[in-house]
C-alpha cells in the first residue's frame, strides 16, 4: 500500500521492488554517510573530560544504553516512523515542513502570491481542508490573524535552516579529523600533533575543490563505501563482542542510563552532548526525502544502518569494558578497538567514508541555500547544475568556497575533535528541536489530528531533546559558540534580505501606474513603438510597474510587442509543466501589451535562456489563438483584476503553436500547410559569425484576427528581445528608526550590491538588456 501511494504522488513512477531496493542502495551513499561515520568520534567526545575513568563498567555500559536508546527513539521512530510522512509532495527538510504549513494555514513569507496559485496541482494534492474541529480550526485562524504569529514561524524555520548550514561547516572538519586520528597509533604523540591538521586541510581542500565537477561524477562510488564502511565497523563490532565482552548486551537495559547519571551527576550530565553526535547525520533521512521515497530509505536504515551502528557501538563498549583502566583508550577513541593488522585498511575506508558524508552535507547546503532563495529569504546567487539527468544536484561556488574558508578556519582553530564536537553538538540538536515543533502543528494543521496527539509529540520528543540540548549548551565556550555565531551571522543576512524585498514589493505596489494611465499614452506625447518583443521584469503580478513609468517619462519609446514578465516562486516543490505561465492581456488587442508570470516551486529548475524564450513566445501565442472574443472585448474581470489564462508549455501544447530549427527538422516530413509558415530568424550577436538559422512555426487554425496577431508576435520575436531591468536603490525614509536604517541602508544593499543581480540568476531571453536606474525610499 505504501508502495502503491508512493509510486501516485511521484512524478516519476516507480513500480518495482527493484527499483525501490535500487533507491534504498543509491541512498546508502547519498543520506546515511554523516550518520554510519558517527562511531569515530562518539566515545572519544564522551568520555573527553567530564567523566573520569574507574574499576567497574557502569560509565561504559551508561554510555552505550544511551547510545543505544537515542538511536532508537530518535533516528527510528522519530524521523523513519513519524517525519518521513510529512513530506511536502515528496520533498523533505525544514522549508517543506514550513512550506506546508504555509500553505495550510494561507500564510507566506512570498508577497506576490494569487489565489490563482492555490489551483495548482501540487497545491491542492494534499488535500487542504477548511477545518478539522474547533481546536485545529482555531489554531488556523489564529495563525492567519496575527502577522507577529508569521515572523515567528518564519523565524523558527530559519533558525533550523541556518543550524544546517553550521552543520554543513562542521561536518566535514569533524569527520575528516576524526578519521584522520587513527595516524595517532602509527607515530609518536609530538609527530602527530603536526601532521593530523595539515592531513585534515589537505584533504578538506580537496573535498571543496571537487564540488564544481558534481556528485554524479563520482557518486558510484558513494553506496559502496558507505555499505563497505559499515559491513567493515558491523563486523569489527561482533569480532569484539565476542572476544572481550560478551555479556556487553546487558547494557541495553535502560537501567544502566539511570546508573551511569547517578553515579557521574554533572559530569555524566555533560558528556551527553557527546552522546548526542550517535545521531548526527539523521536529519539527512528527511532533507534528502526528494531524490528517494520513504520505503527506500526506511529499509536502508532498518536492515543495514540501525544494525550496523548497534554492532559498532556494542563492540567498543565491549573492548573498553576490559581496558577501562587505560586513559589513553578514552582519548584514543575509535581505532584503538580494531585489531592492529587491519587498523590501516580500515583507515583508509574511514577516510573515504568521512568524505561520503561530508559529501552529502555540503549538496544538501546547497540544496537549502537554493530553496531559501527561492523563497526570497536568501540573496540571489549564482547555481550551477551539474546533472542533466539528476535535477537536485547543484553547485554554488560563492557559497562552496565560503564553506570551505569556514570549514578551514573551525579545523586550524580548534585543532582537536573536542571543541568540534561540542559545535556540532549544538547544531545538530538544535535542528531537531525546530522539527518537533514544526511536526507538532503539522499534525494538527495538516494531518488534521487532535492536539493532544501534537502535544504528546512534542512532550515526549522535546523532553528528549532538551536534555541534549542543555548539556550541550552547558559547553558554550568550549567550541558550541561556532554554530550559534555563524547562524546569527546567515539569520541575519536571510532576515535583513527578506525585510528588504518586501519593503521594495511593498513600495511597488503603492507606486504603480494605473492600466488607465498606460491607455492614456497617445502619439502627442510622442511614443515611439520600435520593432521587437520587450520583457518587462517586474515582480508585479498586476498593475504597471513605477519603473516603466520612469522610462517611458524619460524615454519615450518602447517596442511593438511588450509583456511584462514576473519570474516568480510559489510555496511548493514543484509546478507542473502544463501550469507553467499564467498569461494575460493588458489593455485592447492593438496596443500587443501581454503580461507572463512563470511560477517556480523551490525546488524547481530554472531553464536555459533559449529554451526560456521559446516557452515563454509560445505560451502567449498559444494565449492569443485559445483567446475568446468575449476575453478580448474586455480584459478585466467584475473584480477589476486582469483575466489570466493558465498555458503551459511549449511541450506541453501539442496542439498549439510549434516552433523548430530547420536542423532539428532534416529527419523529419513536415508540409507547408496553410497553417505553417518559416521565416529567417537572426542569430544571438554572440552567434553572429555563424551561418543563419532558419525557423518554422506552425500555427494552429485561429481565427483570421489570431492569425494577424500570431504573425506580428513572430515577426516581433524575429527582430529580438530586449529585458528591461529595473536598476534600484533602496533607500530608508526620513524619520526611519535606526534600526531600519541600518537594516535598509547598510545591510540589504550591501547584499545587493555584493551578491549576483537579477539579470545573472534569472534564465530571462534578452538579446540585450536596458537597466532604468531608480531610487525607493521605503
Amino acid at each position: 500500500m505504501e508502495l502503491e501511494a508512493w509510486n501516485a504522488n511521484n512524478p516519476i513512477k516507480r513500480e518495482s521492488w527493484r527499483t525501490v531496493l535500487t533507491l534504498a542502495y543509491q541512498s546508502l551513499g547519498v543520506v546515511y554517510g554523516d550518520l554510519s561515520t558517527s562511531p569515530l568520534y562518539v566515545y572519544k567526545s564522551t568520555f573527553a573530560e567530564d567523566i573520569q575513568h574507574s574499576e567497574s563498567n557502569e560509565e561504559i555500559y551508561g554510555v552505550l544504553s544511551f547510545v543505544f536508546w537515542t538511536l532508537t527513539l530518535v533516528p527510528l521512530l522519530k524521523y523513519v516512523f513519524i517525519v518521513l510522512r510529512a513530506d511536502d509532495n515528496g520533498e523533505g527538510g525544514t522549508f517543506a515542513l514550513y512550506s506546508l504549513l504555509c500553505r495550510h494555514a494561507r500564510i507566506s513569507t512570498l508577497p506576490n502570491c494569487q489565489l490563482a496559485d492555490e489551483e495548482l496541482s501540487e497545491y491542492n494534492k494534499d488535500g487542504i481542508v477548511s477545518s478539522n474541529g474547533s481546536l485545529g480550526s482555531s489554531l488556523r485562524s489564529t495563525l492567519e490573524k496575527h502577522r507577529i504569529l508569521h515572523r515567528m514561524l518564519l523565524a523558527l524555520a530559519l533558525i533550523g535552516t541556518c543550524m544546517v548550514i553550521g552543520d554543513g561547516v562542521l561536518t566535514p572538519a569533524i569527520s575528516v579529523f576524526s578519521a584522520v586520528s587513527g595516524l595517532e597509533l602509527s607515530m609518536s604523540k609530538e609527530r602527530h600533533q603536526y601532521v593530523e591538521v595539515p592531513v585534515t586541510c589537505i584533504i578538506l581542500l580537496f573535498l571543496f575543490a571537487l564540488q564544481h565537477y558534481g556528485t554524479h561524477r563520482v557518486g558510484f562510488l558513494f553506496a559502496p563505501v558507505v555499505i563497505t564502511w559499515l559491513l567493515c565497523i558491523s563486523a569489527i563490532g561482533i569480532y569484539n563482542i565476542c572476544h572481550w565482552n560478551p555479556h556487553v548486551y546487558q547494557a541495553l537495559s535502560p537501567y544502566y542510563m539511570h546508573k551511569f547519571l547517578k553515579k557521574t551527576q554533572r559530569g555524566g550530565w555533560m558528556s551527553l552532548g557527546g552522546i548526542l553526535l550517535c545521531i548526527t547525520g539523521s536529519e539527512a533521512m528527511f532533507a534528502d526525502l526528494g531524490h528517494f521515497s520513504q520505503l527506500s530509505i526506511k529499509i536502508a536504515f532498518t536492515c543495514l544502518v540501525y544494525p550496523s551502528l548497534i554492532l559498532a557501538y556494542m563492540g567498543q563498549a565491549a573492548y573498553l569494558s576490559k581496558h577501562h583502566a587505560i586513559e589513553s583508550y578514552y582519548r584514543i577513541g575509535f581505532y584503538v578497538s580494531v585489531p592492529e593488522t587491519i587498523r590501516w585498511p580500515v583507515l583508509v575506508i574511514a577516510i573515504l567514508a568521512a568524505v561520503v558524508g561530508s559529501q552529502a552535507i555540503i549538496t544538501g547546503t546547497f540544496s537549502i541555500i537554493k530553496q531559501c532563495s527561492a523563497l526570497g529569504c536568501f540573496p540571489k546567487v549564482k547555481i550551477v547544475h551539474t546533472s542533466s539527468n539528476i535535477h537536485g544536484q547543484i553547485y554554488i561556488p560563492m557559497i562552496n568556497w565560503t564553506l570551505m574558508m569556514l570549514c578551514l578556519a573551525v579545523t586550524i582553530g580548534f585543532r582537536n575533535t573536542k571543541h568540534i564536537s561540542n559545535a556540532s553538538g549544538l547544531a545538530v540538536i538544535t535542528v531537531m528541536l525546530v522539527t518537533t515543533c514544526l511536526m507538532s502543528l503539522v499534525i494538527v494543521l495538516c494531518w488534521h489530528k487532535s492536539i493532544l496527539l501534537a502535544i504528546c509529540f512534542i512532550f515526549f520528543f522535546g523532553s528528549i531533546e532538551a536534555l541534549y540540548f542543555s548539556a550541550s549548551l552547558i559547553k558554550f565556550l568550549e567550541g558550541a559558540w561556532v554554530p550559534v555565531a555563524l547562524s546569527f551571522i546567515f539569520l541575519a543576512i536571510m532576515y535583513v534580505w527578506h525585510y528588504g524585498t518586501l519593503k521594495k514589493y511593498e513600495f511597488d505596489v503603492q507606486n504603480k501606474v494605473s492600466i488607465d494611465w498606460l491607455l492614456s499614452l497617445s502619439p502627442n506625447l510622442g511614443i515611439v513603438r520600435v520593432r521587437g518583443i520587450g520583457l518587462i521584469n517586474t515582480e508585479l503580478v498586476s498593475g504597471i510597474p513605477a519603473i516603466f513609468s520612469h522610462f517611458v517619462t524619460n524615454l519615450p519609446a518602447f517596442h511593438q510587442v511588450l509583456v511584462f514578465l514576473c519570474v516568480k516562486s510559489v510555496p511548493v516543490p514543484h509546478v507542473r509543466p502544463e501550469e507553467r505561465f499564467l498569461v494575460g492581456r493588458i489593455g485592447p488587442r492593438e496596443y500587443k501589451f501581454y503580461r507572463c508570470i512563470a511560477r517556480y516551486g523551490y525546488r524547481d529548475i530554472h531553464k536555459d535562456d533559449l529554451e526560456f524564450e521559446r516557452d515563454l513566445v509560445c505560451s502567449i501565442a498559444e494565449f492569443i489563438r485559445s483567446e475568446k472574443p468575449e476575453q478580448t472585448a474586455a480584459g478585466e474581470d467584475l473584480e477589476g483584476n486582469e483575466r489570466m489564462t493558465v498555458v503551459g508549455t511549449a511541450s506541453t501544447n501539442l496542439d498549439g503553436m510549434r516552433m523548430w530549427d530547420e536542423e532539428e527538422d532534416k529527419d523529419k516530413d513536415k508540409d507547408k500547410d496553410e497553417d505553417c509558415f518559416e521565416m529567417a530568424v537572426d542569430n544571438p550577436p554572440e552567434l553572429r559569425p555563424r551561418p543563419r538559422k532558419r525557423v518554422r512555426f506552425r500555427l494552429p487554425e485561429a481565427n483570421i484576427v489570431a492569425q494577424d496577431e500570431l504573425r506580428e508576435l513572430m515577426e516581433a520575436r524575429e527582430a529580438g528581445m530586449a529585458f528591461i531591468l529595473g536598476h534600484c536603490y533602496v533607500k530608508a525614509k526620513r524619520g526611519s528608526s535606526w534600526l531600519k536604517r541600518i537594516a535598509i541602508n547598510l545591510g540589504y544593499d550591501f547584499l545587493r550590491r555584493n551578491f549576483q543581480g537579477s539579470t545573472h540568476v534569472l534564465s530571462v531571453p534578452h538579446a540585450s538588456t536596458l537597466e532604468v536606474g531608480m531610487i525607493y525610499h521605503v
